[in-house]
């Protein structure tokens, strides 16, 4: 074989080696990439609900795509209209209201009581996705919960509306009451996880099993918690709840579509006129999982963050739209 035949051939084999690397490298890369981004494979259950080790579905960048608006953008923030107190550490304390308003009477020890006393974090605060970015606020919202969502991917929009009433429950010592369905149909009980009973997770096959002593720690009950999140969504909520008329409004009502995805926000407080006009407060957690915050209104800047529905035919937010037969309330 002479030496052009050898050198053409090697010519040839680098060329394939070469295009070989650069596949492998390509494929890996986009493999690195959809991971990433939340667009691995994944096993889905019931009416789309994740169940495997991811829990729900990641989106790396937060944007308006489930909203019916395309973009929402307030030049003014709400301090400007004279509703804030920067140093109010509560619901309550920081939103103050518009002329002629008083806020709507709750029963002590009432969940719409708990509510209205949420812990804000400082006044400028970002709130936090569940891998530390910090989540834009402008056009979004004016103030962020003080809640610990863990470093994983589930307070999303209903968990941030379980959360608070579990915790609410929790509080009050009614631990019979807290429960839950997964999207499978599966009713997960906080009273079964206190006596040692733990989860199993197959498919749509769930069940319960022995696995540890009595508990009844706050810091198992966030376990608990963090079970109910990775497999209950807007789609199980949407089912607990009972339809509320809208001129019925109370707090801890939520407006909730179900959906994968769909969406959730919660009524957080309320006023009203003298003339019986409701104004109200909302707050929401979105994808990818992230700190519970209290919503701009994008429909009216000058009452911001108080929405009213005087006159309006859907409830606008600034990630989502809801229709007002929507709204639902947890039995008890």
């Amino acid at each position: 074989m002479n030496k052009s035949k050898i050198f053409l051939r090697v010519i040839i084999l680098l060329c394939v080696i070469y295009f070989i690397g650069s596949y492998i490298v390509t494929t890996t890369k986009n493999e690195s990439n959809l991971i990433h981004n939340g667009s691995s494979t994944r096993n889905i259950g019931k009416e789309g609900k994740i169940i495997n080790d991811k829990d729900k579905q990641d989106i790396a960048q937060d944007t308006n795509q489930y909203s019916d608006i395309d973009s929402v953008t307030l030049d003014n923030t709400v301090s400007d209209k004279g509703y804030v107190n920067p140093e109010g550490m509560t619901v309550m304390e920081r939103y103050l209201l518009p002329e002629g308003y008083e806020r709507v009477k709750v029963e002590e020890g009432s969940f719409a009581e708990f509510l209205r006393h949420q812990k804000l974090k400082p006044y400028g605060q970002k709130a936090l996705y569940y891998d530390g970015r910090e989540k834009p606020s402008k056009g979004k919202y004016d103030g962020v919960l003080d809640v610990d969502i863990g470093n994983r991917d589930l307070h999303q929009c209903a968990d941030a509306i379980m959360l608070p009433r579990a915790e609410y429950l929790y509080s009050k010592g009614t631990f019979e009451d807290i429960a839950f369905n997964f999207v499978s149909g599966f009713r997960a009980q906080y009273s079964k996880w206190m006596e040692g009973y733990r989860i199993k997770v197959d498919g749509n096959d769930v069940k319960y099993y022995k696995a540890a002593g009595p508990s009844n720690t706050y810091s198992d009950f966030r376990k608990y918690m963090d079970v109910v999140m990775a497999y209950a969504s807007t789609l199980s909520l949407e089912k607990e709840l009972k339809p509320v008329d809208i001129n019925d409004m109370e707090i801890g009502d939520v407006f909730i579509v179900g959906g994968s995805p769909g969406h959730a926000v919660i009524v957080m407080d309320m006023a009203i006129s003298q003339d019986n006009k409701k104004i109200f407060l909302l707050a929401q957690s979105y994808m990818p999982a992230q700190q519970t915050q209290i919503l701009i209104n994008p429909m009216d800047e000058n009452l911001s963050p108080w929405y009213s529905l005087e006159g309006k035919n859907k409830l606008i937010t600034p990630e989502w739209t809801f229709e007002l037969n929507q709204l639902r309330r947890f039995d008890s």
